[in-house]
């Protein structure tokens, strides 16, 4: 069996570790700076990047090619300690030696991964920590260049100071000192606060997808959640965009760039910090392919409350948006639709699965489902109340028609008080039959989002 540094090609050197702050900074092994030598030569190394903007700089011993043959495309490996529901992605940067000094001082290209193009990504993000001054964990705080203020708060497991030490990092201003990048904005789930999951993009970050099997230079396919082959995160050149967010052609790189994207706190679990444990380059495969062909709908909230909401998704080809794919949508509540915006519209509350497809190919979806709840929403508690139900003809014969603002139980009362018909999810105008009633006087309740109204109905 050949060693480890025979079969793989391995991060040769990292040039540069910026780390924010975070409960693993100043500690061993993750977060000193001999942490980030623990990458080189391996996949088993142990490196923490810290809260937002943190970052490693490294180079393979060879460039990195972007070769047609890559399986899937994919031209190089990332791994972290990413588990299927705890993830803590980060942004991956690569840079050309076109000035040939074997410095990383030229052009950085984004890899635009599945998030990058949603509007809840800031780009040009910047944070400014600030040293509460402590040789104990203290909370640290930060502003960023929106507005925002919040803190890198502690946890009792990790007592040391999370600033960045000078000592230690002698390249960071011991007062206050600001990273820049791109930030995305992920799917923190806190709905229970005794575990937290932070849920993995759909590709195109770092510390996003578990580790597979050897041999770790043959990729998963990134655009399906199957771990198939080495598993963490594969990467392709020709997701490379420039400052503008517009795709650029790069046939080879030399250095990466890893930086943690996303801001958040995960309770005892400590802050949103990117950790990296190696990574490697990928050989040619052409034997080795799969669907290149997905689309991936923007993170909706537990519960949506309003209406219209605006959705979005996005159509990809081997890792690139399709901006000129026509995507057609389906939605299982009743009266819930999907305009040629993405705003999707409701008319009541329960549970919805939305199906968004390729108009050119069906087989290319994805599907989401979300709880509805309009019960609190002004607007439409305002059109309940200003629009009485409806019912007609009356007196009745075989059927009738009730005309609501939105979804209803319908329930039909005989004069004994029985309960005689029941329709739990009844839409505007639809047609009741009555077959089977005999003749005489009913009452009708409707029951819609809290409103109940009753009708007294005479059938023929």
């Amino acid at each position: 069996m050949f060693p480890l540094q025979a079969q793989y090609q391995f991060i040769d050197e990292v040039l540069e570790y910026k780390p924010a702050p975070g409960q693993f900074i100043n500690k061993e092994p993750w977060g000193v700076p001999s942490s980030a030598a623990s990458i080189e030569g391996t996949i088993t190394g142990a490196l923490c990047l810290g809260a937002y903007g943190g970052y490693v700089v490294f180079r393979f011993e060879e460039p990195v090619v972007n070769h047609s043959d890559h399986p899937f495309g994919v031209d190089f490996i990332i791994f972290g300690n990413a588990t299927s529901s705890f993830s803590e992605p980060a942004s991956v940067w690569v840079m050309k030696d076109e000035n040939k000094n074997g410095q990383p001082d030229g052009t950085w290209y984004q890899l635009a991964g599945s998030d990058y193009f949603f509007s809840s990504t800031h780009h040009q993000y910047e944070v400014t920590y600030f040293n509460p001054g402590t040789d104990y964990a203290s909370d640290v705080p930060w502003v960023d260049n929106l507005g925002g203020t919040g803190f890198v708060y502690t946890n009792d497991a990790h007592t040391q100071p999370y600033y960045p030490l000078h000592a230690l990092f002698p390249d960071i201003y011991p007062d206050e000192y600001t990273l820049r990048g791109t930030r995305i904005e992920g799917f923190l789930d806190d709905s229970n606060p005794g575990f937290i999951n932070s849920y993995p993009r759909a590709f195109g970050y770092a510390d996003n997808q578990v580790r597979g099997t050897e041999p770790y230079n043959v990729p998963d396919n990134p655009y399906t959640s199957d771990v198939e082959n080495a598993g963490g995160d594969g990467f392709d050149i020709s997701w490379a965009v420039n400052p503008q967010g517009e795709y650029v052609d790069l046939d080879t790189i030399h250095f990466v760039k890893v930086q943690t994207a996303m801001v958040g706190d995960a309770g005892w679990l400590g802050e949103i910090s990117s950790e990296i444990t190696g990574a490697v380059k990928v050989e040619p495969d052409p034997l080795l392919s799969g669907v290149t062909d997905l689309i991936v709908i923007k993170d909706l909230p537990h519960e949506i409350t309003t209406s219209p909401y605006q959705l979005e998704a996005l159509a990809f080809q081997n890792g690139r948006v399709q901006w000129d794919a026509e995507l057609q949508w389906d939605a299982s509540l009743d009266g819930a639709h999907v305009d040629e915006d993405m705003l999707l519209h409701l008319t009541g509350s329960g549970e919805l699965t939305l199906t968004v497809s390729r108009a050119d190919n069906p087989n290319v979806s994805a599907c989401v489902t979300v709880n509805v709840n309009l019960q609190d929403d002004p607007v439409y508690a305002d059109a309940v109340a200003e629009k009485e139900p409806l019912l007609y003809p009356n007196p009745a014969g075989s059927y009738i028609r009730i005309q609501t603002p939105g979804v209803a139980q319908i329930e039909i009362f005989n004069a004994k008080g029985e309960k005689a018909l029941e329709q739990l999810h009844y839409t505007y105008d639809q047609h009741i039959s009555l077959e089977g009633l005999p003749a005489g006087l009913y009452l009708v309740r409707i029951h819609q989002k809290g409103v109940v109204s009753h009708i007294k109905l005479l059938k023929n």
